[in-house]
């Protein structure tokens, strides 16, 4: 009999103290490097400030519609059946849809060229607010190469 029958435990971060929220504090784990959480989190408040008035809303509304618009619905996994490798659209669960989407927000802006980390962020944020962008695109590309692979989606188990 096997010991893994039982399921990893899914541990939340503690809510930030500024917006006492769980999203705010997951975006800041992430965006840290080399342990350097006072700087992540003034990055984040920073760039959520800005954003938010240039899109009108309040800083965790906003940053919640961009995480929003950037989450995958379908995206491609392997899977190999007899010798040949087959790229499978699955569905995505919403906790691995938002991961995904503050990885790529993440990554996008430190894309960008120039300036400070927060103007970068607030651009990033901003453009993932009004539906365009890098992020949106590595989205649209995802779902693009899903739907294209659909023909393998008997695959799935």
């Amino acid at each position: 009999m096997s010991r893994g029958d039982r399921k990893a435990v899914k541990r939340i971060p503690p809510p930030d103290a500024k917006f006492n929220s769980v999203t705010v504090a997951k975006f800041i784990n992430k965006l840290m490097l080399r342990g350097q959480k006072a700087t992540a989190e003034r990055v984040l408040y920073n760039a959520l400030q800005l954003t938010a008035q240039q899109v009108n809303s309040n800083p965790e509304e906003a940053l919640e519609q961009a995480i929003k618009n950037v989450a995958p619905l379908l995206m491609v996994k392997s899977r190999r059946v007899g010798g040949a490798t087959y790229q499978v659209p699955t569905e995505v669960d919403e906790d691995k849809g938002r991961a995904l989407a503050v990885r790529w927000l993440i990554a996008s802006a430190r894309a960008r060229s120039g300036k400070s980390m927060e103007e970068k962020l607030t651009g990033e944020l901003v453009d993932a607010v009004n539906g365009r962008g890098a992020a949106i695109k590595k989205r649209e590309d995802v779902h693009k190469m899903a739907e294209a692979n659909k023909a393998f989606a008997h695959y799935r188990w």
